[in-house]
């Protein structure tokens, strides 16, 4: 016998170590495919557990006392300093910035209301 393997051994060996590849290869896709579908599953789980954005904002100055405006929850500018109230909230704001803007027509602060009340 020839320490050379002849053609049909090296084609067998040849076979073999591809399917030994190809199982690896396909234990590393399902791997990926599992990771990724645990992500999905974390991601539709947080977006059920987020809770529905505030019916109204109303939006501060940067001395956070000052009123800048009143925004629905979903509006797409709600400014930065902000904080969620309901609607008699932001009537409430509404109300008291304008009290407080009359006595000084001239010097009006900005204000902006963002829907409607």
């Amino acid at each position: 016998m020839s320490d050379t393997p002849s053609r049909l051994e090296l084609l067998q060996f040849t076979r073999r170590a591809v399917e030994q590849q190809a199982r690896a290869s396909l234990r590393q896709l399902d791997r990926w495919i599992a990771d990724e579908e645990r992500r999905e599953a974390e991601r539709r789980r947080a977006e059920e557990r987020r809770p529905p954005p505030p019916e109204w904002l109303i939006e501060r100055g940067l001395d956070r006392t000052s009123l800048v405006a009143v925004h629905t929850g979903d509006c797409w500018d709600p400014g930065k300093p902000q904080m969620p109230v309901t609607r008699e909230q932001a009537r409430d704001a509404i109300r008291r910035q304008v009290q407080q803007a009359q006595p000084r027509v001239l010097n009006l602060a900005p204000f902006s209301v963002c829907g409607q009340l």
